[in-house]
């Protein structure tokens, strides 16, 4: 059984020229011609054109592919040991490729639904979105995170006005406590922070007294929360850190 080049071209999804062009650099030379002198192809060309186009499209170069195709040691059966090797790798990474792809179109799906002059209005100079790459890293496969996006994506300028609004109170009566030298570990600071977990609990996310504690702890080991809360008052960091920790005790 043999084959024109027009029939191989069709079978394989290329061009006749491709063929031509396999012929010329005798990475492919048919094995027959017909009486008028056209190229005739049997079924190891086939064989061997299936070989050619599962390197190529594995990014091997021709000249490369010829090597491979020509070696005098490689039986058949090593040929297909190397190309499954090559196509698990190849479905590993496109594998990868996808979930990343998923995480990113999840993290723009759910992201905050606010335009660029809302933003600011409601953030000031502080981008939200600046550590949203971190975020999906850190915690992007836990319950608490697809939650708060679930939840982000909804609100409004208006509730995220509120929620900032709720966040400032709280901060600022932890200041006045601190002023009043009350001690983190005392009732007032402690229902503080109950009304911070709930707080969470309520626009993002199921905030339990464990992930409170947590978040306690990176108040004062990130610098960047640190120097946020150093800022609005000195020492207040690990005032939070404080109270989180005692008001999760007393729950405990």
């Amino acid at each position: 059984m043999s084959y024109s080049v027009g029939q191989v071209a069709g079978f394989a999804g290329i061009t006749v020229r491709t063929l031509h062009h396999y012929d010329e650099i005798g990475l492919l030379s048919p094995s027959g011609r017909s009486h008028a002198g056209h190229r005739r192809y049997d079924d190891a060309d086939l064989d061997r054109l299936q070989q050619i186009l599962f390197y190529r499209e594995l990014g091997f170069p021709l000249e490369e592919v010829a090597v491979l195709l020509d070696d005098p040691y490689a039986d058949p059966q090593e040929h297909l040991r190397r190309q499954h090797r090559l196509l698990a790798d190849r479905i590993e990474k496109l594998q990868q490729m996808a979930a990343a792809v998923e995480h990113a179109m999840e993290a723009r799906k759910m992201g905050i639904n606010l335009s660029p002059e809302e933003k600011f209005e409601v953030f000031g100079e502080y981008d939200p979105d600046q550590y949203a790459e971190e975020s999906l890293a850190r915690w992007g496969d836990t319950e608490p995170y697809r939650q708060s996006t679930r939840r982000a994506a909804s609100y409004t300028k208006e509730d995220w006005l509120r929620i900032k609004a709720e966040g400032a109170g709280n901060t600022h009566a932890f200041v006045a406590l601190m002023d009043a030298e009350v001690a983190p570990d005392s009732e007032s600071a402690m229902e503080l922070a109950e009304q911070h977990r709930q707080q969470i609990t309520r626009n993002f996310y199921d905030c339990t007294y464990e992930i409170h504690t947590g978040l306690a702890e990176m108040y004062v080991a990130d610098e960047r929360f640190r120097s946020t809360y150093e800022q609005i008052r000195p020492g207040l960091a690990a005032y939070l850190k404080e109270a989180f920790i005692a008001n999760a005790a007393r729950n405990a």
